[in-house]
């Protein structure tokens, strides 16, 4: 297939179903912390907006919740498929970790979930709220044991090697890698910042087609102030996680610069660019002198590794990562930018009727998954050409797999998963181009008479159906 070979074929089929997979967590996360942020401002304030905008926006987390899981079973099973030399020498550190991640989170999440949906006539306001945050913090698990070991693999500690194969050898340090509070971090701040900007999307799209209800207007002002407190937040988290890359894995960081000398004894920020990895060099360069090595090493000269300072191949593709972390930070910029502008139209009482603002946030609706993937792609292809960084080297990790093998394969998920998650997506975006219906006061705790004494006895009875 385009003279691939049955690597580069795998690498892409994975990178492929990573990328359908992960927008759909990071919507997860941040709609599951949203809806307990209604629900518990409702059962606070006894304001029926909040209930109302719950119900709105938790058909949308189903949906969305579903895809997820679907998604990201087709991924644990492509670790035995296409990565069985990893699975077998590193899985004695990443299978356990993916299992604590079913035995805490996906079980934790299935109990409560049903009772989050379906439970709002069945149990009280107190036990449904429970139900709710203990589905926001079931997906907060589920992202830290992913995250646990998926920086593990970027900076590798508490292990050792017993004939070819990684053995864990001290739990707390792999758990509490060097990466993983960065890495956490900036990924849980990217999904809160991508669901508000979704959120925010379809508040401004309703307000511009002349849906003026309070919920809408509400929507809309809790997604700006959400961009407006995260968007700095998540500039200095990626900062902190920089220098935290630059210690563990200078390679990647340089390939990001598109560093490849430190013969000026500075180094420039280079804004603009075209790494070449064939002439060891950046062409068409646009560059501020002295400004990467203020950033990076907090000094006038500092320097940092060069990519010439490791062997040709042990280079990750600057060429592709140097654009895929300019995305990522430009796309940041923008956000920031508008929850400034949010901010001053909501200082001269025009947040709800600003059509050039309204416009902005509408446009900005996609950026925040566009940039959790532009981010994903530097941080999984800066890794190359290790898969578990200096331990692993992804060719000695991929399954002997044939070229037409892989191509059939990959050709089928590309056509299945634009039919199945393609649709889903569009259903979600139906769901979210609905206006917000008012809903019944769940207020009133069920009397002992109205509480189903067997988990059957819920169900109506045959002739009421």
């Amino acid at each position: 297939m385009l003279g691939l070979d049955a690597l580069e074929l795998a690498r892409i089929q994975f990178g492929f179903t990573v990328s359908f997979h992960i927008i759909f967590p990071a919507i997860t996360i941040g709609l599951a912390a949203y809806m307990a942020c209604l629900e518990g401002l409702w059962v606070w304030k006894k304001d029926p907006v909040y209930l109302q905008l719950c119900h709105f926006w938790s058909k949308i987390f189903a949906v969305n919740f579903g895809m997820g899981v679907v998604s990201g079973l087709v991924m644990a099973y492509e670790f035995g498929t296409n990565w069985s030399y990893f699975s077998a020498k590193a899985g004695t550190v990443t299978g356990p970790l993916l299992t604590y991640e079913v035995l805490t989170a996906f079980f934790l999440e299935a109990g409560f979930l049903g009772v989050c949906l379906f439970g709002w006539d069945k149990v009280g306001k107190g036990l449904h709220l429970f139900s709710t945050i203990m589905v926001a913090i079931g997906t907060m698990i589920s992202a830290t044991w992913i995250l646990v070991s998926n920086s593990w693999m970027q900076t590798p500690v508490g292990y050792k090697i017993v004939d070819g194969r990684v053995i864990p050898v001290d739990w707390l340090k792999i758990v509490f890698n060097p990466s993983v509070p960065y890495r956490f971090a900036h990924m849980v701040l990217a999904a809160f910042l991508a669901t508000a900007l979704f959120v925010g999307a379809t508040a401004a799209w309703h307000l511009l087609r002349g849906n003026r209800t309070p919920a809408i207007k509400r929507m809309l002002s809790m997604a700006m102030w959400m961009i407006l407190i995260t968007a700095p937040i998540q500039i200095e988290v990626g900062d902190q996680h920089g220098l935290n890359t630059l210690e563990h894995q200078p390679a990647k960081l340089a390939a990001i610069e598109g560093h490849w000398a430190n013969d000026e004894g500075q180094v420039p920020l280079i804004l603009f660019g075209l790494p070449d990895m064939g002439a060891e060099k950046t062409r068409y360069q646009v560059a501020i002198p002295h400004a990467g090595s203020l950033i990076l090493t907090h000094s006038w000269n500092g320097s940092i590794p060069a990519l010439k300072d490791f062997p040709a191949e042990d280079r990750p593709n600057s060429t592709i990562v140097f654009w895929t972390f300019r995305v990522m930070v430009g796309l940041g910029s923008a956000m920031l930018l508008l929850g400034i502008v949010a901010a001053f139209a909501r200082w001269r009482g025009r947040l709800y009727d600003l059509k050039a603002f309204l416009t902005f946030a509408l446009v900005m609706g996609p950026t925040g998954l566009i940039a959790i993937l532009a981010g994903w792609f530097t941080t999984e292809i800066g890794r190359q050409p290790w898969v578990v960084y200096g331990v692993l080297r992804t060719k000695d990790a991929v399954s002997n797999h044939s070229v037409p093998i892989l191509t059939a394969s990959l050709l089928t998920f590309v056509v299945l998963y634009v039919c199945v998650f393609g649709t889903g997506v569009i259903y979600m975006m139906k769901l979210a181009a609905q206006v917000p219906e008012t809903v019944p006061d769940h207020g009133h705790e069920l009397r002992d008479d109205e509480r189903p004494a067997r988990p059957i006895s819920a169900a109506p009875k045959l002739g009421d159906l």
